[in-house]
C-alpha cells in the first residue's frame, strides 16, 4: 500500500508539464531524494555521484583500483593543450571565465534570459573561441568532449549548484522534465523507466543508475579512452530504445541536460571518471 501510494504522489509531482503549478523544482527535488531513500537504503546522499558503483561494493573497488592510474590521462592533456592554446589575439580560454575556469563547471547549464534558453558548459566554451574570433568546436566532436573534460576536472569537488530563477527559466526546467518523463520508442521507455521505476535493477549486465548524481560526472571515458558525454549518452539512451535520437545542442537536450543536472545539485563534481 504505501509503494502505491508513494508511486501515486511522483506521478502527481513529475508526469506532464500540465502539473507545473502543483510543484515547483525544490519539491520535485525533495520528492526524488525520499523515493531514492525508500528503494536504496544503504546509500548516503553524497554517494550518489558514483552512480551504479554506489550500489556494487566489488564494482567501486575496482574503479578506485582503476583510478589510480587513469587510462584516460592522456586524452585529458589533450584538452588542456586546447584551453591553453593562445588565440590569434594573444587571450586564451581561461580569459573567458572567472577565477581562470576554476571551480565554475558546477553553475553550468544555467538560463541566460538575453538569449532565452539554457546554456550548457560547451556553448559557453564555443561562445569564448566565437568571441574571440576563433573557430567554434563541433558540438558531440571529440575536442569539444576532450576540452570540457579537460576544464571541468578544474572544478572537480565543486558542489553542483545549478539555478532556476524566473518564469523562462522554470519553463526551460519543465521542458526537461516533461522529456524525461515521457515514453518513446519501439520499447515504450522513458529515462525514468530506468532510473527511477527500476533503479538497482540489471539490463543485461548494467545496474541501473539513481538519476540524482548521474550529470555530476561528465564527460567520461568508457573502456579506458572512448570519450562520451553527456549528450552523447541521451542519444545512447534513446538508440537503445529504439527512438531516433536528436542533435547534439538541440534545445531538448539542453533543457533536459539542465533539468537533470539541477537534480544533483549539492553534490561534489566527480569529472573525469572511468566507466566500463
Amino acid at each position: 500500500m504505501m509503494r502505491r501510494r508513494l508511486t501515486a504522489f511522483l506521478a502527481c509531482l513529475f508526469l506532464g508539464a500540465s502539473l507545473a503549478a502543483s510543484a515547483g523544482p525544490a519539491d520535485d527535488r525533495k520528492a526524488l531524494s525520499e523515493h531514492y531513500k525508500q528503494h536504496l537504503p544503504g546509500v548516503k546522499f553524497e554517494d550518489y555521484v558514483l552512480g551504479a558503483l554506489a550500489l556494487n561494493k566489488d564494482a567501486l573497488d575496482q574503479y578506485e583500483s582503476i583510478m589510480i592510474f587513469p587510462p584516460f590521462v592522456n586524452d585529458v592533456d589533450d584538452g588542456r593543450k586546447i584551453w591553453e592554446k593562445p588565440f590569434k589575439n594573444g587571450k586564451k580560454l581561461s580569459s573567458c571565465f572567472p577565477n581562470g575556469g576554476k571551480n565554475v563547471a558546477g553553475s553550468y547549464p544555467y538560463f541566460d534570459n538575453a538569449s532565452g534558453k539554457v546554456i550548457t558548459f560547451e556553448n559557453a566554451l564555443n561562445a569564448c573561441l566565437k568571441a574571440n574570433g576563433e573557430a567554434e568546436l563541433k558540438y558531440g566532436g571529440n575536442d569539444l568532449g576532450l576540452l570540457s573534460a579537460y576544464v571541468k576536472s578544474l572544478s572537480d569537488g565543486m558542489k553542483v549548484q545549478v539555478k532556476v530563477e524566473g518564469p523562462a527559466a522554470l519553463a526551460a526546467y519543465e521542458k526537461g522534465k516533461t522529456h524525461y518523463y515521457s515514453r518513446r520508442g519501439q520499447l515504450n521507455f522513458s529515462c525514468a523507466s530506468c532510473h527511477i521505476d527500476n533503479v538497482g535493477k540489471f539490463i543485461r549486465s548494467e545496474q541501473l543508475s539513481p538519476m540524482i548524481g548521474q550529470a555530476a560526472h561528465w564527460p567520461e571515458f568508457r573502456a579506458g579512452t572512448e570519450l562520451v558525454t553527456l549528450q552523447g549518452r541521451f542519444r545512447q539512451c534513446q538508440k537503445n530504445v529504439r527512438a531516433a535520437p536528436l542533435e547534439f545542442n538541440s534545445e531538448e537536450y539542453n533543457n533536459l541536460e539542465y533539468f537533470l543536472t539541477y537534480m544533483s545539485n549539492g553534490l561534489p563534481m566527480q569529472t573525469p571518471v572511468f566507466r566500463k
